[in-house]
């Protein structure tokens, strides 16, 4: 496993050996004994969460607030995403910035997305699968988040705006300002 600085404090790109040959390739996704050695500050993930989107779903900006916080380890496993990180952390010297990745099921690479950040993503294959594991329960109450297409974070989700599917949930989500 190689571990990649972003330019977002703690925010990490993962990139997970893989080894290929005549018969395909081989994955080692995620192995708990090494993250915990390369990352030893890094609570235990405790939950696998998947979702299936077609080309143009938009999901977020979403984030867990206070004790709810989530750590998020995010992979394409089938098709490609752009993948989107915003430090939410006010006493961060990167508050408000953001980093956009794409992952896909080809390049195998993962994003680990800290707690104190908005995470979304936008589906730029014809479908595309994404995993995510998570360091803490979801509790719907202490959801936060912001409007995608929020001009101050002005985010490139790499979509034309007619293509763009989001959920009622999202459409609703504030601005900033």
């Amino acid at each position: 496993m190689n571990i990649i600085e972003t330019p977002l404090l703690d925010c990490k790109i993962i990139e997970p050996a893989v080894f290929k040959d005549a018969r395909g390739k081989f994955c080692i996704a995620f192995d708990s004994i090494a993250f915990a050695k390369a990352l030893p500050q890094q609570a235990a993930f405790i939950t696998i969460n998947e979702s299936t989107s077609s080309y143009g779903v938009l999901r977020g900006l979403h984030a867990q607030k206070a004790d709810a916080a989530q750590t998020k380890l995010i992979r394409c496993v089938q098709g490609r995403i752009l993948d989107v990180a915003v430090d939410f952390r006010p006493d961060s010297p990167t508050y408000l910035k953001h980093f956009t990745i794409e992952l896909s099921g080809d390049n195998h690479k993962q994003l680990l997305v800290p707690r104190g950040f908005l995470h979304g993503f936008s589906v730029l294959s014809e479908t595309a699968i994404v995993n995510y594991q998570v360091d803490n329960t979801y509790q719907p109450e202490m959801e936060v988040g912001l409007r995608y297409d929020d001009p101050e974070l002005n985010i490139d989700w790499q979509l034309p705006e007619e293509d763009m599917i989001l959920s009622e949930k999202d459409e609703k989500l504030g601005f900033l300002k």
